[in-house]
């Protein structure tokens, strides 16, 4: 595989950078994309150096890292980042794409597919948010309206705590969730201290908007995308893990069991590494169908 040829693109209302790493040699395999968001390309480096047989790209979404907004009058929407997506795949100009796209970036994904499924060939959809059709709703979007309050409140360690704990959750939220003391930011490795700045791409503007999406369950059946829930399996009954289950049952699939758990995609990146090179195998081979 080569090394990352960075490119930029205009997009209404930002400039988008991705990156692309072309295979060694020919390739029989579709274009693979790997999405996120909030997060950034640099989540995707060391899971892309397991795919030298094909072409890789990766980007920074709307608003996060290179990504620069240049219409800030405009929220960040599901829809918002799946048009983004769809310009990228069409700038690309190689066809239907493979798209593995994780957490924020499953559901804007999800919203390409429904709307443009001629684009993508495949969607890995992993571990997407999904709060607005589990059960417990009401209760977790309440917890993430109460997530983006405290952050434009008192700023970033509280806010980041309570999303931590919010996403950590096992099973449906209660109201011990609610009735817990605030957590405190330095048990998490968190600033204290409040920077006065209110724009971070997850609390400020994110978080609502993908936790509050409604999937067009028609519109995805319908789709001649084949799309794959998936879940690593350390993260069972959290949230996350919960929308892949339930986007699956809606759907009449399966979901697919990933190793690690919400990040086991990555390597040293950020924070605890996952499981990469299992995790590589494993989409390898949900992606095996898709070969041209």
């Amino acid at each position: 595989m080569t090394q990352p040829d960075t490119r930029t693109l205009e997009v209404p209302g930002a400039s988008l950078v991705y990156d692309v790493r072309e295979p060694s040699g020919r390739s029989t395999f579709p274009t693979l994309i790997l999405a996120a968001s909030p997060m950034t390309a640099d989540a995707f480096g060391t899971l892309a150096s397991y795919f030298t047989d094909r072409t890789v790209v990766t980007y920074d979404p709307s608003g996060t890292g290179r990504g620069v907004r240049t219409d800030t009058t405009v929220g960040s929407t599901p829809r918002l980042h799946a048009d983004d997506l769809a310009h990228l795949i069409d700038t690309l100009g190689t066809g239907p794409v493979d798209l593995f796209a994780t957490s924020g970036g499953a559901v804007n994904a999800l919203e390409l597919v429904s709307r443009n499924p001629e684009r993508v060939r495949t969607l890995v959809a992993h571990e997407p948010p999904l709060a607005k059709i589990l059960p417990d709703r009401d209760m977790l979007l309440k917890a993430c309206t109460d997530i983006h309050d405290t952050y434009l409140r008192i700023g970033m360690g509280p806010g980041m705590t309570k999303f931590i704990t919010l996403v950590g959750w096992k099973g449906e939220l209660s109201d011990a969730y609610f009735g817990a003391p605030a957590p405190d930011p330095a048990a998490f490795g968190l600033p204290i201290e409040d920077d006065g700045s209110r724009d971070d791409p997850l609390l400020a503007q994110n978080l609502l908007s993908c936790t509050g999406y409604d999937p067009d369950f028609q519109a995805l059946a319908a789709a001649s995308t084949r799309i794959v829930p998936a879940a690593g399996r350390e993260s069972a009954d959290e949230m996350a893990a919960r929308g892949a289950s339930a986007l699956a049952a809606r759907l009449g699939l399966n979901t697919v069991s990933f190793p690690g758990g919400h990040g086991g995609f990555m390597g040293d990146e950020y924070g605890m590494p996952g499981d990469p090179e299992g995790f590589a195998a494993v989409l390898k081979e949900v992606l095996q169908p898709a070969r041209v």
